[in-house]
């Protein structure tokens, strides 16, 4: 089975990624590739993120790899956190810290709507494809259960009566930003299984 490297140190990702579906392919994450390294954000949006992180291992391995960049974009802050969600608050990745933030900057807003973006960057033999996932929902006015990670406490999906951090991975698949960009991606890899060498 060929492996694809997913181009992250966050296992919450690795996990949920890996419970999404089956590929032709074996997923490895970058501890699992013996590749110890930060890959920099510096870019403005999700897209150019995620292709950095994809290109600098491409780079160093130049194996077939993927990366993700997702963000939380509420409305009534024009995209905010955005592509800073992993750092709304300090430098450093504070799950607590972004969400204090986030609570304090919404307080007194009616207008909850806000959606998690997902953009998946595939590097297949050297060429670039992007995937993107949506998923719409509404900020609580506190947060609500114990898992997940992130802004998942504070994140309703529309459609749903639990917050993403209340739910099972099989619970959040059904609603998952990440899952719709990871079926786009899978979808994509399907069909370059079937096509013959001519």
């Amino acid at each position: 089975m060929n492996k694809l490297i997913f181009a992250t140190n966050n296992q919450h990702k690795v996990d949920e990624i890996k419970s999404i579906t089956a590929i032709n392919y074996d997923i490895i994450s970058l501890k699992e590739a013996g590749i110890n390294i930060d890959i920099p954000e510096p870019h403005n949006t999700l897209e150019e993120n995620a292709s950095e992180k994809s290109s600098v291992i491409y780079s160093l391995t130049c194996m077939d790899c993927f990366s993700e960049d997702t963000g939380l974009e509420v409305e009534a802050l024009n995209g905010e956190p955005g592509v800073r969600s992993a750092r709304y608050a300090v430098d450093e990745n504070s799950f607590s810290k972004n969400m204090e933030k986030l609570l304090f900057k919404m307080h007194g807003i009616t207008n909850r709507n806000a959606q998690f973006r997902t953009v998946l960057s595939l590097i297949i033999k050297g060429i670039e494809h992007q995937f993107e996932g949506i998923c719409k929902g509404t900020i609580l006015a506190k947060s609500k259960g114990k898992g997940g990670f992130g802004y998942d406490p504070l994140f309703l999906p529309n459609g749903s009566i639990k917050t993403f951090a209340e739910m099972d991975m099989q619970e959040k698949n059904i609603f998952s930003h990440r899952k719709k960009a990871m079926d786009k991606m899978v979808n994509f890899l399907n069909t370059l299984g079937d096509k013959k060498p001519s």
